[in-house]
């Protein structure tokens, strides 16, 4: 029996015999099958490889970021928040080793960990296991989960606090549970937001952008987008961070609310003028 991980996207599913067909999330039209066809690992067989390391950086006082070099699957950042007595891994990465969990456990180990929507839920059992600590998915996803765990919790409504000033808030847009989460004492307690790419930096790192579809160039309708930007204004952060590891260093909020003005006018056609 092994448990299966799509090369493709990370994903790791339940113990099978056979290697699965298909990858469920990549047939599905926010991801996409490799051109070189369905392919599959195990964490075992990536832990044998002596391939991967997992690269852990100091981003901001109490805040980690955790990335798998060379990248795996779709090549997400993971983050660690860092409080008194409460550490909460934001997003998960596929691989995970002896000495990921040795460095963590340094750091005060981890307690929850959130996720942002399916994309990135790759071996977040492997995680939940290692620390023994519940998994937060909001059941608006629950359906995507291909590993079913009694590590997790799927929470419901509009919002989840973790613990104090650490809360989940459902956007939607990406997915129906899409979510972020916002720390409102980090960054010298001026706020930090953490995305996944529910909402997603762009190159200059002065905007951002929501999309139903990354890799397959899929817009949200502008009303969706008008809702994300609404639920964002009142939150407290003035950074921001995305799941590829660009940074909105300052005035992050504001740059949310631009923005998804700028989106909208570019769908009505507006910020065209030929």
């Amino acid at each position: 029996m092994n448990k299966y991980i799509c090369k493709t996207c990370g994903v790791q599913y339940e113990s099978s015999i056979d290697v699965p067909e298909q990858c469920l999330i990549c047939t599905e039209g926010r991801q996409y099958v490799s051109s070189f066809g369905q392919s599959w690992t195990t964490l075992d067989n990536m832990q044998q490889s002596k391939e991967f390391i997992n690269e852990i950086l100091l981003e901001a006082n109490g805040l980690y970021s955790i990335a798998t070099k060379p990248n795996f699957a779709i090549g997400q950042t993971a983050y660690l928040i860092q409080t008194v007595g409460f550490n909460v891994l934001w997003d998960c990465i596929a691989y995970l080793d002896k000495q990921t969990i040795e460095y963590i456990d340094k750091l005060g180990g981890i307690q929850a960990v959130a996720l942002s929507h399916p994309h990135y839920y790759s071996t977040q059992v492997e995680w939940a296991e290692a620390f023994d600590v519940p998994i937060y998915i909001h059941e608006d996803d629950k359906e995507w989960v291909m590993r079913p765990s009694d590590k997790i919790i799927f929470w419901s409504g509009d919002s989840l606090e973790l613990h104090k000033g650490i809360v989940l808030h459902r956007l939607g847009g990406h997915f129906r549970g899409g979510a972020v989460l916002e720390w409102k004492d980090g960054n010298n307690q001026q706020g930090i937001l953490l995305t996944g790419d529910v909402i997603r930096v762009v190159a200059d790192r002065q905007w951002v952008s929501f999309m139903y579809s990354y890799p397959n160039f899929i817009p949200l309708p502008a009303s969706k987008v008008q809702e994300i930007s609404s639920l964002v204004k009142g939150l407290k952060f003035d950074r921001l961070y995305d799941a590829f590891h660009r940074i909105i260093k300052e005035d992050a909020n504001e740059s949310v609310q631009k923005s998804a003005k700028r989106y909208i006018e570019a769908l009505s056609g507006t910020l065209f003028t030929t």
